[in-house]
């Protein structure tokens, strides 16, 4: 059984819409930690992280907004990762996915410190590849992938430690991509399943293939969850949404794969916006899911009722 760390990461400063600050609560509401201690597994809750008071950073980019809380952010979250892995699993609930900003960072110092690979499985609708200096919109929670891939472009940011190599990354579910962000992945090896491949090819073997490669190199592997992952028609509670996402049954098959291939080490929860949900219906299959990621068979899974 795993030990399951808690933290909490109520960002809400990478994207323009609020309510993201609110995901913490609703993930210990939807009864996070009671779904994972009924499958055995022991539950520590760390609370929420609190940055620093941000700095007076400024950048050359005029649409960039609340960049020092964005800093702020990063660097605490990195912290806060880094020191809970020694103890077992993190599971980092947002918060919007600026937050990964930080997480991967402090995943990536620990593989590095204990001389291991780290490997990111992007679970998302956008992949997340923009800079600071080529984001057009200013959202900083469109540029965690491009900052631990070692992108250039991220002044003043500090330097993203132990760059991730792109044949180590694996973009899952994609289906929105800038021309920026298109351009600047073509120069990479990063393994992009888009909506189109998994139409294809279905879910099973591109994410086997891409777990084998994980446990051939003895590495770590970090799930970033984005709630946007999933088709609105089932995960309404998120300001970035785009049809097309997967379904149901897919979501949860990735999951009871994840869980079989033993090899998750970490975990990020992202972009839920309990503001924009039905009766906490989107929170409940975040939790969900992560009961699949951890364990639970789809023959365990309870009835539910929104009436």
């Amino acid at each position: 059984m795993t030990h399951c760390i808690l933290i909490g990461a109520p960002v809400d400063e990478g994207q323009r819409r609020p309510g993201c600050l609110m995901g913490p609560a609703a993930y210990r509401t939807a009864g996070l930690a009671g779904t994972l201690a009924a499958l055995g597994h022991s539950v520590e809750d760390r609370g929420d992280v609190v940055p620093d008071a941000p700095g007076d950073q400024t950048c050359d980019n005029p649409a960039v907004h609340h960049l020092p809380e964005t800093i702020a952010w990063t660097q605490a979250l990195s912290t806060a990762t880094q020191a809970a892995l020694p103890d077992g699993m993190p599971i980092i609930m947002g918060g919007d996915h600026s937050l990964a900003l930080g997480t991967v960072a402090g995943v990536a110092s620990h593989a590095a410190n204990i001389g291991r690979p780290q490997f990111v499985i992007w679970l998302d609708a956008h992949s997340d590849f923009h800079t600071v200096a080529s984001t057009t919109s200013g959202n900083l929670h469109g540029t965690p992938m491009a900052y631990a891939n070692g992108q250039a472009g991220f002044d003043p940011f500090p330097a993203f430690p132990n760059p991730i190599p792109g044949e180590n990354i694996c973009m899952f579910g994609i289906r929105s991509v800038d021309p920026a962000e298109y351009a600047a992945m073509q120069e990479t090896d990063i393994t992009v399943n888009d909506m189109r491949v998994l139409d294809e090819q279905g879910i099973v073997a591109p994410l086997r293939d891409f777990l084998d490669r994980v446990r051939a190199a003895n590495g770590l592997l970090h799930v970033s969850l984005d709630v946007d992952f999933l088709d609105p028609s089932i995960a309404p509670a998120v300001g970035t949404t785009v049809p097309g996402g997967a379904t149901f049954r897919e979501a949860h098959l990735v999951m009871e794969l994840l869980h079989e291939s033993e090899l998750v080490t970490s975990l990020d929860l992202v972009e839920l916006n309990p503001f924009l949900d039905e009766r906490g219906r989107t929170a409940k299959l975040m939790v969900d899911l992560v009961g699949s990621l951890m364990g639970r068979k789809v023959f365990d899974r309870p009835t539910r009722s929104y009436g």
